[in-house]
């Protein structure tokens, strides 16, 4: 099942006129202003790292597959898209307008997104800042951005999550237990103990901050993630 109908079948079975009164009604797939705006986001994706070839638009087909009967008119538009990266930032803030109720529809087709970056083996740094951008103009928490990009490309060196060696799922408890274990494993008395020299300490005080810093920012995100009411 493609990525599009799965998106579809989300809204179905998640959101309701009483639950979401602010949503289109049905189907994303069936919404012009959805499928517009993601056959553009693709598009411009592909063209997010100096090129559009068959081998994006065969990912993006892959993903977002189009209802029976209207592959050539999503084929024009994405062509036409595909042409420059300009503009895709009011495609972007469209979809945050239209679906802002409906978080889980945004975060699947930023996933969707990730996966077309990633079909070819190689994702760039230019395709990675595209993504960052389009996540901020469909108003994406930067908490999900980060767990989408580490699902779909491993977690980088400069992910806290990644130094406090925990996933993005981890629970309070965990990360704070997690941290501690470091800490204490990082401190100079415990790398005299295995006997390196005493210039290591310096580099276990650097570590230690790293350590620090990795946690700090991850509780700080994850309050002002829920001060912001979790969505």
């Amino acid at each position: 099942m493609s990525l599009w109908k799965n998106i579809a079948n989300l809204a179905l079975r998640r959101f309701d006129d009483a639950e979401c009164p602010d949503c289109p009604p049905g189907p994303p797939g069936e919404d012009p202003a959805f499928s517009t705006a993601v056959t553009a986001l693709g598009a411009k994706l592909a063209k997010a790292d100096g090129r559009s070839d068959a081998m994006e638009y065969a990912a993006f087909s892959k993903v977002f597959a189009a209802e029976e009967g209207s592959d050539p008119n999503v084929r024009r538009l994405y062509n036409l898209a595909s042409q420059t990266t300009l503009g895709y930032e009011s495609y972007a803030r469209r979809l945050a307008k239209r679906y802002r109720n409906c978080p889980e529809i945004l975060e699947d087709v930023l996933d969707g997104l990730f996966h077309i970056a990633a079909a070819d083996g190689l994702v760039t740094g230019d395709e990675i800042d595209y993504l960052e951008q389009v996540a901020g103009y469909m108003e994406v928490p930067v908490l999900t951005f980060r767990r989408l990009k580490a699902t779909h490309l491993g977690m980088g060196a400069d992910d806290p999550y990644g130094v406090l060696s925990v996933p993005h799922d981890a629970s309070d408890i965990e990360v704070r237990n997690a941290w501690r274990h470091l800490i204490a494993e990082s401190h100079p008395d415990r790398a005299a103990a295995r006997g390196l020299p005493p210039d290591f300490a310096e580099v276990a005080q650097i570590k230690a901050a790293a350590i620090n810093a990795a946690y700090d920012t991850v509780m700080r995100e994850r309050r002002a993630f829920a001060e912001a009411g979790g969505v």
